[in-house]
């Protein structure tokens, strides 16, 4: 193997792309229809695993039924200090923190969630699978399964790939880091983040096709590039998001239930 990044990203690509075409297929099957019904895939990630949340909607190329799920107190806005790493590592394996942070989303049976998570040991990730689970959502986890062989962190004694019913292995190795450099103390450029971002671009392409075959398509944010889009060309596209969020809320256990009194 190469000793070059890119040479070593390649090879973790190539293993994801030729050990995980079931898992991919079986991925895209479930997000189709779930689209095709009408309801939304969610998807959830802390710390960088935000990233691939980010890159799925809305981005150039991608369509309406997917609904991010982004805390801004699990992303970081500084390095050190109000909004620094040191926090959001701490909240992310606080146990507790998510079902709060999920409590006012409209997840509802029939949905589908994507975890992102390279380790898939923090509370956040395991926590956020489990509420969506107990809501009637089919979890999706997007991690690298060589961490099963470490130990759970989380007090169930369970990681993300014990709690999602479709796994898809991102073949990063545990450190993430892939380039051993000598006199360097420890490995160094991190994969799991552009491998995850590639999962995305896979899952959307395959999805695409499995609607467009059924004679189904949806609103896509388009690129101003493409000929005869303009920057107007994505109003529909939002107006579109906004009114799917609309139906999620209706037919989420948020809103069957009883009102009480303060």
């Amino acid at each position: 193997m190469t000793d070059d990044f890119l040479g070593r990203l390649q090879a973790v690509l190539h293993e994801m792309q030729e050990t995980q075409r079931e898992a991919f297929a079986a991925a895209a099957d479930q997000i189709a229809g779930t689209l095709r019904e009408g309801g939304l895939v969610h998807l959830f990630g802390s710390g960088h695993s935000v990233i691939p949340v980010m890159d799925a909607f809305p981005r150039y190329g991608s369509f309406v039924g997917f609904n991010p799920l982004t805390d801004p107190r699990l992303m970081w806005s500084s390095v050190l200090g109000p909004g620094g790493v040191r926090e959001l590592l701490w909240l992310e394996r606080t146990e507790g923190y998510i079902e709060r942070f999920l409590s006012h989303e409209a997840i509802a049976p029939g949905d589908t969630l994507i975890v992102f998570s390279h380790g898939g040991r923090n509370a956040a990730p395991v926590e956020a699978a489990l509420y969506a689970r107990d809501h009637g959502a089919t979890v999706i986890a997007v991690t690298s399964k060589q961490n099963l062989s470490r130990p759970a962190q989380h007090s169930s004694g369970r990681r993300l790939a014990d709690v999602a019913k479709f796994v898809i292995d991102t073949c990063v190795p545990v450190e993430d880091a892939l380039v051993d450099v000598e006199g360097w103390p420890a490995p160094v450029a991190g994969a799991s983040t552009i491998v995850a971002c590639a999962c995305v671009g896979e899952l959307i392409g395959l999805v695409a096709g499995r609607l467009a075959a059924r004679g189904v398509t949806l609103p896509t944010f388009v690129s101003p590039t493409v000929p005869g889009a303009s920057v107007q060309s994505n109003d529909h596209v939002f107006a579109a998001h906004q009114q799917r969020l609309r139906e999620a809320a209706q037919r989420s256990p948020l809103s069957l239930a009883p009102e009480t009194n303060p």
